[in-house]
């Protein structure tokens, strides 16, 4: 019996929060719904299915983070854009002066492209082919 209704947040650590506050925020639009006195950021991706907002959470990185080895970060994470904005946020990266990857999703006929945020957490961004 399934009683899980969606992802209410993914957390990413970040060495310097105000860059990935410019990705998330400025360049993506996503809605910062924490206070400004708050260590971390918690910014609004989509209204969630349960009454809990699906977040994207920065959490600047602590001397300790800092010194550990490369490598702990997650594969990547993926958007949904709508099919007719695909176009439109691919063109927002290459002003902002980011170089999206185009890929192949291994299961689904969509257009994905890549590209990887200012702390190198993979962003995927599909939508249904055209």
């Amino acid at each position: 019996m399934k009683h899980i209704a969606g992802i209410a947040e993914i957390v990413l650590w970040t060495a310097d929060k105000e860059k990935a506050l410019t990705f998330y925020r400025d360049l993506l639009g996503l809605e910062v719904i924490s206070p400004p006195t708050l260590r971390n950021a918690f910014l609004k991706v989509g209204e969630g299915k349960a009454g809990i907002p699906q977040m994207i959470v920065l959490v600047p990185k602590s001397e300790e983070i800092k010194a550990l080895p490369s490598g702990y970060q997650l594969n990547h994470i993926a958007f949904e854009l709508p099919t007719d904005l695909f176009n439109t946020q691919h063109e927002l990266f290459v002003v902002a002066g980011y170089k999206p990857r185009d890929g192949k999703h291994p299961i689904l006929d969509s257009r994905t492209m890549y590209i990887d945020d200012p702390d190198g957490n993979e962003v995927e961004f599909i939508c249904q082919a055209p």
